[in-house]
């Protein structure tokens, strides 16, 4: 009898124990990014992040038909990376986009709903550009498998490095030519400040195409544009202060300019007047306001073009990194 006993004791312990160590992993949230154990790597001076995460491929929604594609992660990076950056820029850049563009997935996923049944989609508008490798070759013509190359080699080289701040994906914004300065979101989005966002101020960037524009616009036109989204909008063009700059932000961008009997961000004209950056000046001609921009982009986070020029100068994809994005990490994900 007491052999009997022990014998069904021990096995009601041997399954008491198995079932408290297989309840959690049943119930592993996929994509649990924020418990995260940091193990130091001597040999590249760079840590490895064990997620608490499984497998498991991007659900891309196409924004033209609404339909959801399945990637994995590198895959679908290496397609982000030729529509958001051109195959020319240095490839210490094209891999620091990549590190952005993969630290800003992991960050989409984990604390954005904004699609109810995808990860991400592929509008820069919404989200970040995604180009099919067959519309890619055809924008570029020539020596496709070549540049395709480049860019598969930039991304794989960095796979799984992604953008800490106190051990968690950084909301990696990034953009095309800052103008001279980059900006803080607050100045964009409203909300709150992240910390390792902060004005930067780079050199360089006016070598490049994307650093000035124009717009120029009859004053009927503008007339049009304000009452189609200010119904009660009115302007006297014959006052000296008829269009006037109110304040800046830090970066030298408009923080609030006054249109006739609207104050209005910097951002809004910005929209209204389908301007590339919020840093710009204006000027009456006649019967004619000019605008004169500067910079590409929303400006905050890492400029495009400024990691090009960083990279032309000798700096490698971590420096460029740094430099952008304060008091963050390069770490690495180590699936478990």
């Amino acid at each position: 009898m007491k052999k009997f006993f022990y014998k069904n004791f021990l096995m009601y312990l041997i399954i008491t124990i198995l079932s408290l160590l297989l309840i959690p992993i049943c119930f592993t949230k996929k994509f649990k990014i924020e418990k995260a154990v940091i193990i130091e790597n001597t040999q590249n001076n760079m840590t490895e992040i064990n997620y608490d995460i499984e497998e498991k491929p991007i659900k891309l929604l196409h924004k033209s038909d609404n339909s959801i594609e399945e990637l994995g992660l590198e895959e679908y990076l290496i397609n982000v990376v030729s529509g958001e950056m051109p195959v020319d820029y240095e490839f210490e850049a094209l891999k620091a986009q990549a590190i952005v563009a993969r630290t800003y997935t992991l960050y989409q996923i984990e604390n954005s709903k904004k699609h109810e049944n995808a990860d991400i989609c592929d509008d820069s508008n919404c989200c970040q550009a995604w180009v099919s490798k067959e519309k890619r070759f055809e924008r570029w013509q020539e020596n496709q498998e070549e540049k395709w190359e480049k860019i598969k080699d930039a991304v794989y080289s960095c796979a799984g490095e992604i953008i800490t701040y106190e051990g968690k994906p950084i909301d990696a914004f990034f953009h095309s030519n800052s103008g001279g300065k980059t900006e803080i979101p607050i100045n964009v989005w409203g909300g709150s400040n992240f910390p390792y966002l902060q004005v930067v101020e780079t050199v360089g960037e006016d070598e490049y195409s994307q650093y000035y524009s124009e717009r120029e616009f009859t004053l009927q036109e503008v007339e049009k544009k304000m009452k189609d989204n200010y119904k009660d909008f009115s302007i006297n063009w014959n006052d000296n202060d008829a269009i006037s700059i109110l304040e800046y932000t830090e970066s030298s961008r408009i923080k609030t300019i006054k249109i006739g009997n609207k104050n209005i961000s910097g951002v809004e004209a910005r929209k209204i007047f389908e301007l590339k950056s919020s840093n710009f000046t204006f000027e009456k001609n006649g019967t004619n306001i000019k605008f004169k921009v500067i910079g590409y982009g929303h400006g905050v986070g890492l400029s495009q073009t400024g990691s090009n020029t960083l990279a032309k100068q000798g700096k490698n994809y971590e420096e460029i990194i740094n430099y952008y994005y304060k008091d963050v990490k390069i770490e690495k994900i180590k699936n478990n």
